[in-house]
């Protein structure tokens, strides 16, 4: 541009919002402010404000200088709510005292913008300008957003609350913080919404420290490997599929098929092992998830155990947020040193809730109509799972997503994104389920890709083949299901394998103890059960148990204590099994 055409140019406008016009001293105090300022002069003009009774606001260069009583109390509240989250809470009412009595306040910039439009919990706001991805902002009525996406000449913010009450024209400010939620021992027994808020009608929840939704996962050096198990209780997992503390292992299958039944009976079975748990609940009916709460509750396993819902009746972006709130619980505890499990049920309804934002957001839809970044939106959840290192606290975080397949159809987007992310995946298939095999595990397509290494000495010694024997006799079964004229061999071996299967189904909340498991795969390991009848086997399995807990308590409790198993016990273990079995077959011949 010429420099006669940039002298010529008109300057920029400020404007004034007041009840009363200023005077010339007052605008030539204006005038030195903004020059001192900025370092150029600006063009004042005045806009008459009848709600404005006492001070007024400054607009210029896309800054806002509130200087109403409003505005000034608004500084002093978040003045004193950074001074109560300090370290010092013995003298705080004396801090308060003097901080008021000291207190200016000062001419600050409060970037602002203007609600262009609303709906469907999504804002476009025109400003603020400086506002950056994932900065909570605030409107006039109080309700809080997250910016969520960025553009040229406005911003798209989610709502977390009810937009009913931002309307257009309201304005919206800065807050320069990230979104965060308050955390806590106290949280230990409630249930809580995406924001942290109890609604178990259980009273406040007093927060031990806040923390951020949104953090980075740990790096490299600070984990360690994954090496110490995180039992299940369900022997049909903890065999084949183990994992371990710091793992991301995927639940997957179809709608009913045990999916939420898995993950609950792994919360029941860290009952007095020290681990803290966290169900996420996300696009749940809200009546699923209290009667999930009371069947915590009736086992005593919500002592340990923190629910985050986000149910279906929520919005969008309340779904979106629900399972990065529950991480944030769950870091506060892993970086204390303690074990977390943390449950996502289910990220499926996870991504439609961020399918949802994205498409009023505007953004260009992808593969599914999902946007471009879906696959981030799950990784950067689930790698902040982790085994810390003995530096750090040694303190863990074990992810058990759940994703929900449509007719088995494991190569949809969503679930091939997530699988590609975890170190696992235990598939329960629709058809063992409705066969009655529960829980309904596919021994083909369930994998651990940590595998031995999270397993004890003892269940790895008792496991032996099964494994390999499931999906022989599965391969068998359907070669065999038309044939009537089979030798001998192969109807020992299809008997074999339908004990096996029956062995492994597991009534639910019933959850087994490491020396059951041991005892009841070396039976069956052992061919101990071979000549009992397929229907009488889990009545074996529960008298066999009944008959090792009276008579072997010191093997059971050395199981248990050291998670080995010698020879000489697992000899044992089988001979008894053996003999248990042949008084079982007589006095079912008796009984004839």
């Amino acid at each position: 541009m010429p420099a006669n055409d940039a002298n010529n140019q008109s300057p920029e406008k400020a404007i004034i919002r007041s009840a009363v016009s200023p005077d010339a001293g007052q605008k030539a105090r204006f005038d030195a402010f903004l020059l001192r300022k900025y370092g150029r002069v600006f063009d004042i003009v005045w806009e008459k404000d009848e709600n404005l009774k006492r001070g007024f606001i400054l607009k210029a260069a896309d800054d806002i200088y509130d200087w109403t009583p409003k505005g000034r109390f608004t500084q002093l509240a978040e003045m004193l709510e950074d001074l109560a989250r300090g370290d010092d809470e013995d003298d705080i009412i004396t801090l308060y005292k003097d901080s008021i009595f000291k207190w200016e306040p000062a001419v600050n910039p409060a970037e602002e913008g203007v609600v262009l439009s609303v709906g469907d919990g999504i804002v476009i706001a025109d400003g603020p300008k400086s506002a950056v991805y994932g900065e909570i902002v605030v409107f006039e009525s109080g309700v809080k957003g997250m910016v969520q996406d960025l553009r040229p000449d406005s911003v798209g913010v989610i709502l977390f609350g009810d937009d009913s009450s931002v309307h257009e024209g309201d304005r919206v400010k800065r807050t320069k913080k990230t979104a965060g939620i308050p955390v806590g021992e106290a949280f230990l027994g409630r249930v809580v919404n995406a924001l942290g808020e109890p609604i178990d009608g259980q009273g406040k929840i007093k927060a031990s420290d806040y923390r951020a939704v949104e953090s980075p996962a740990p790096d490299i050096i600070s984990r360690q490997s994954v090496d110490t198990p995180m039992n299940t209780g369900l022997i049909s997992i903890d065999s084949m599929f183990p994992i371990g503390r710091g793992q991301r292992e995927l639940i997957i299958g179809d709608r009913q098929t045990g999916k939420t039944t898995v993950a609950t009976d792994t919360i029941l079975n860290q009952k007095g092992n020290g681990v803290i748990c966290i169900y996420v609940a996300i696009g749940q009916k809200s009546s699923s998830v209290a009667h999930l709460v009371n069947s915590l509750k009736k086992q005593g396993a919500m002592d340990y155990t923190i629910v985050v819902c986000a149910s279906a009746s929520e919005t969008a972006p309340i779904q979106y947020i629900a399972p990065y709130a529950g991480a944030a619980l769950g870091e506060y505890f892993m970086y204390k040193g303690r074990d977390v499990l943390i449950i996502y049920d289910d990220l499926s309804k996870h991504a439609i809730a961020y399918r949802a934002l994205s498409l009023l957001l505007e953004r260009s839809p992808g593969r599914e109509a999902y946007p471009g970044d879906v696959f981030y939106l799950h990784s950067r959840l689930l790698e902040r799972a982790a085994r810390l290192s003995d530096e750090k606290g040694g303190g863990s975080m074990t992810a058990l997503p759940i994703v929900e397949t449509q007719a088995g159809d494991v190569s949809a987007y969503i679930p091939t994104n997530i699988i590609s992310i975890t170190d696992g995946q235990i598939f329960l298939e629709s058809n063992l389920f409705f066969s009655g095999q529960r829980p309904a595990v596919n021994v083909g397509l369930s994998v651990s890709r940590v595998g031995g290494a999270a397993q004890t000495k003892a269940m790895k010694k008792a496991v032996g083949s099964l494994r390999l024997d499931l999906a022989q006799y599965r391969e068998m079964e359907v070669f065999t299901q038309f044939s009537s004229d089979l030798d001998e061999a192969t109807s020992k071996r299809l008997k074999y394998g339908k004990n096996l299967m029956e062995l492994l189904k597991q009534p639910q909340a019933h959850p087994f103890t490491l020396h059951e498991q041991v005892i009841i795969l070396c039976a069956a390991i052992g061919h101990a059960m071979d000549e009992i009848p397929v229907e009488r086997i889990l009545e074996f399995r529960t008298e066999m148990l009944r008959n090792f807990e009276l008579t072997e308590g010191d093997l059971c409790r050395r199981i248990d204590d050291t998670g080995v198993l010698s020879p000489e016990d697992k000899e044992a273990i089988v001979n008894k099994a053996i003999s248990l079995a042949e008084d079982k077959i007589k006095r079912i011949a008796e009984h004839k």
